[in-house]
């Protein structure tokens, strides 16, 4: 499939964050932390616009050239940070303060991360909701795994529906042996990519750390 790919920068900012609103406006874990539908049209864009300004200061955010999908990446050190993570905390005071969940989500994923190995994370993966079932996601992230390859290095990331998951085990990823359960609400599944080693024809699977 044709797809030039670019990095985003802060000028793609707008686009990005009106991507991601609506390719998650309906996401279970989005309905979760905003069971109002209203009250979400109104935070949504806002508490995912925080994933985002993370990724770009901190990672890296591809996009297609045409703006109709966008991955948001992170490189994660083997050693875990000294400091308490206030990324969830920070989520809730920018998009909705008096929604525990809004922090409640993050603190669930971050305690199930694995530490251990340095391993790129795939924060959030948006696709048009009227460009999806195009393959469109698969080719925005092919570069970014045949690197993680290349490299020698592992990926990560949360599937937030079981239908998600198995687009994500074609690519590689296997489901560990741990989940998140958010309370009274939907499950997460943590995914672990071993990177392909040149010539094996296939990853060699070992479980996440």
């Amino acid at each position: 499939m044709g797809v030039r790919i670019r990095q985003a920068g802060e000028r793609d900012r707008e686009a990005v964050v009106r991507l991601l609103d609506e390719a998650f406006m309906h996401d279970p874990v989005s309905s979760w932390v905003f069971p109002d539908e209203a009250h979400r049209r109104r935070v949504h864009g806002v508490f995912l616009g925080v994933f985002l300004d993370i990724a770009l200061t901190e990672g890296r955010v591809d996009m297609t050239e045409d703006g109709t999908a966008a991955a948001l990446w992170l490189q994660v050190p083997a050693q875990a940070p000294e400091e308490e993570d206030d990324t969830p905390a920070r989520m809730r005071e920018i998009a909705d303060p008096d929604n525990e969940r809004a922090e409640l989500v993050g603190r669930l994923t971050g305690a199930v991360h694995p530490q251990g190995r340095a391993h790129e994370y795939l924060l959030l993966i948006a696709v048009s909701p009227e460009r999806q079932g195009e393959g469109l996601g698969t080719a925005l992230l092919a570069p970014a795994l045949e690197r993680c390859d290349r490299e020698g290095v592992p990926a990560y990331l949360e599937a937030s529906s079981a239908r998600s998951g198995r687009l994500y085990e074609r690519l590689g990823f296997a489901f560990t042996d741990r989940t998140v359960q958010l309370p009274d609400g939907p499950l997460m599944w943590p995914m672990w990519r071993e990177p392909v080693a040149p010539g094996s024809g296939g990853a060699a699977r070992t479980p996440a750390p």
